[in-house]
């Protein structure tokens, strides 16, 4: 018999408590609580939350707001969040010690953002306020750095997400 943890729904859902970086701990340890999946919010707020959790040196969690914007968003806007989700995760992977993983995500998702339809290739900022470009450059800098052995601190490294405040910011 399996004893893995189900939702309500039946799909796999561990209850395992995790770290603040999301690495699953043993049953019964304290750990940081998790981001509730599903939640639908403004592109503001999840702006505001995730930058909150990065803020926090909590990338993982941070990736989970994104998720939950790209998947209960418009269609339009998933290529956004979906590259947000890839920073936030490549940060995740780098604060882990992971080099190749976090450099490999940060530049996925750098990519992505500065692709078509994200708002870099349109010029300027973002939507939402986001300051796409600054968002790629950043993660190109610090991939760079993660691969030449750079011990990455998620707090320390978290990016802004907003625009600079000499920009309007569009919502």
């Amino acid at each position: 018999m399996n004893a893995r943890d189900r939702d309500g729904e039946g799909r796999a859902r561990s209850a395992r408590p995790r770290d603040g970086l999301g690495r699953p701990l043993a049953y019964g340890e304290p750990g940081v609580e998790r981001q509730p999946e599903g939640v639908v919010r403004t592109p503001a707020e999840t702006v505001v939350q995730a930058q909150r959790l990065l803020d926090a040196g909590m990338p993982f969690h941070a990736h989970e707001v994104f998720e939950d914007a790209w998947k209960s968003g418009p269609e339009a806007d998933a290529p956004l969040w979906r590259a947000l989700a890839q920073l936030a995760v490549g940060l995740t992977h780098a604060a882990r010690g992971n080099a190749v993983g976090g450099a490999r995500l940060l530049r996925r998702g750098a990519a992505a953002l500065a692709g078509p339809g994200t708002g870099e290739d349109a010029g300027g900022g973002g939507p939402y306020g986001i300051d796409v470009p600054g968002l790629v450059r950043w993660a190109r800098e610090l991939a760079g750095r993660v691969e030449a052995g750079a011990v990455v601190d998620a707090a320390a490294e978290a990016p802004r997400l907003a625009s600079p405040p000499d920009r309007p910011v569009p919502l």
